[in-house]
């Protein structure tokens, strides 16, 4: 990849531009392509203002066959120039992702996930007709069904309080110091909020991975990009749009922090028994632990790692559950053991210690 084109807003036609970048190079693509949604009708809230609808010439097509036509042509674009190893998301509504999905099948993509973005405040619908549109959909493909593409599980875990990211992702609208605004009016009518993209890259990059946006609009994709490390280029047919990216970008200065700091954990730790605490000695037969650090809530340590109270006997879990009214229970966090110092300190401590073979940290754990 020329040095020339990365982490710049290439202003032009996408497929043109497209040509010329060299096979293979990109890592991802996050495509906000146009909606085919023109409003047949002028739109307006019950105060009479204007809803600022989509009109602008780049989202007009004359029927489906044209727009169908557009579509397979940047998505066969986009597949010669990502790596094998390379993903792509594409995001829009129920005027066109239907239609998008069918074609990324067609070309040869794997489907990997439908997403939701759930909108926190979405726009009503002012006539009453239909439902409130609340959401859009977002398509996570890979280049081809056998590929090995990225996904950074245990960062959407972390990002997601602990818990498996799900495919409805509750996010609000652009609104604020966020939107960007011209004289008074948003700058672009269809700019996303970077909330979503920072979802989108960290759960589908690496940091130093290429990211390509063949529809940049006001630069949110390389915004965000800069802000995690990763190289971005960007290519826009609007001016007005090239210039509001190029300054927006221009105007961030993520803070000088070491490559390590920006990867994230890609392979599940290693699994810990219970009953390797008691072979490395950092436990023993008998010791009391004690229930969310509840000093009135003990239980025996057994030698084969089970636990014991009031007649009940199971492993930290379990126990944990019963204790809980039947709740589920992760017991390396709601248990604790008692430091030399007296402090209760909870069990997980103690596995670190184990995955990190330094029985010598339990005194500082």
């Amino acid at each position: 990849m020329s040095d020339k084109a990365l982490d710049q807003v290439l202003q032009g036609d996408s497929l043109e531009i497209m040509e010329d970048l060299p096979s293979e190079s990109i890592d991802l693509v996050f495509a906000d392509p146009p909606y085919n949604l023109q409003l047949s009708q002028e739109l307006y809230r019950p105060n009479m203002t204007r809803v600022e609808g989509v009109d602008a010439d780049w989202d007009r097509f004359d029927g489906f066959r044209e727009y169908d036509d557009f579509t397979r042509a940047w998505l066969s674009g986009c597949r010669r120039l990502l790596r094998d190893d390379g993903g792509l998301w594409v995001i829009g509504t129920y005027h066109n992702i239907h239609r998008v999905g069918a074609i990324l099948q067609d070309l040869g993509y794997w489907i990997l996930n439908d997403v939701l973005w759930v909108k926190a405040n979405p726009m009503p619908n002012f006539r009453g007709t239909r439902f409130t549109n609340a959401h859009e959909i977002l398509i996570w493909a890979s280049k081809n069904k056998k590929a090995r593409y990225t996904f950074n599980h245990h960062a959407m875990k972390s990002l997601n309080g602990g818990k498996q990211m799900r495919s409805d992702w509750y996010l609000p609208l652009c609104t604020g110091s966020e939107r960007i605004k011209r004289n008074g009016k948003k700058a672009h009518a269809t700019q996303k909020p970077e909330a979503l993209l920072y979802r989108v890259l960290l759960a589908s990059t690496d940091p130093g991975d290429v990211v390509l946006d063949p529809f940049f609009g006001t630069g949110t994709t390389g915004a965000v990009a800069k802000r995690l490390g990763r190289h971005w280029i960007g290519i826009e047919k609007e001016a007005r749009y090239v210039e509001i990216a190029r300054k927006r970008i221009e105007a961030i200065t993520p803070d000088s922090v070491e490559p390590e700091v920006l990867n994230v954990v890609r392979e599940r730790p290693p699994r810990v028994p219970f009953g390797k605490l008691l072979e490395a000695g950092l436990l023993r037969p008998g010791e009391e632990l004690y229930f969310r650090g509840d000093r009135s809530l003990t239980a025996k340590v057994k030698p084969d790692g089970r636990l014991r109270i009031n007649g009940f006997e199971g492993s930290i879990h379990q126990t944990g559950s019963h204790l809980a009214g039947g709740s589920p229970c992760n017991g390396w966090v709601h248990w604790y053991y008692k430091d030399g110092e007296g402090q209760l300190r909870v069990i997980d401590a103690l596995r670190e210690v184990v995955r990190k073979g330094d029985p010598d940290r339990v005194t500082a754990a």
